[in-house]
């Protein structure tokens, strides 16, 4: 009995190493672009504290990062990979994340809202909000950081 206890003991910890290890790996791609972004980032700006960081796949791969600024400001840097073009914006000068869904409310009827996230097109920051229509379709709406005027919706997949 205490060979089993042992031999399954033994078993989970290896278990848990490689999953680990996987899981590292995994996840590995995204620090390095965290990484990235952050070097390039404080050289326009200086971030004082980090928020927020995610990777957001349109056209080009954007380097997002939400955090505050050296007078505490809350800021989004938007950075293309390819062409580094920086872009920031002070938080509260543009809309949240609750007003972008609610300019979504008024002109549709979203049975489920899945995910709503920063992005950018042709250097112009959005908000991107990912939910199912009543029929269960996939349905994409973009809203402009800035005016809150919708960019272009994906409906119906």
């Amino acid at each position: 009995m205490k060979k089993w206890i042992i031999v399954l003991i033994l078993f989970l910890l290896v278990l848990f190493g490689i999953s680990a290890k996987v899981y590292l790996k995994a996840t590995e791609p995204v620090n390095q672009a965290e990484t990235k972004a952050l070097a390039i980032a404080q050289k326009k700006i200086h971030l004082s504290e980090i928020d927020d960081f995610h990777l957001y796949h349109g056209n080009e791969t954007i380097y997002v990062i939400e955090g505050k600024n050296n007078k505490g400001e809350k800021v989004i840097v938007w950075i293309p990979e390819k062409s580094r073009e920086i872009i920031v914006r002070k938080a509260k000068n543009g809309l949240t994340k609750e007003e972008a869904i609610q300019q979504l409310l008024k002109k549709r009827n979203p049975q489920k809202i899945i995910a709503t996230r920063l992005g950018m097109e042709k250097n112009i920051p959005y908000w991107e909000i990912y939910y199912l229509s009543g029929d269960h379709l996939i349905n994409y709406y973009c809203i402009d950081f800035d005016t809150g005027e919708m960019l272009k919706r994906i409906e119906n997949l």
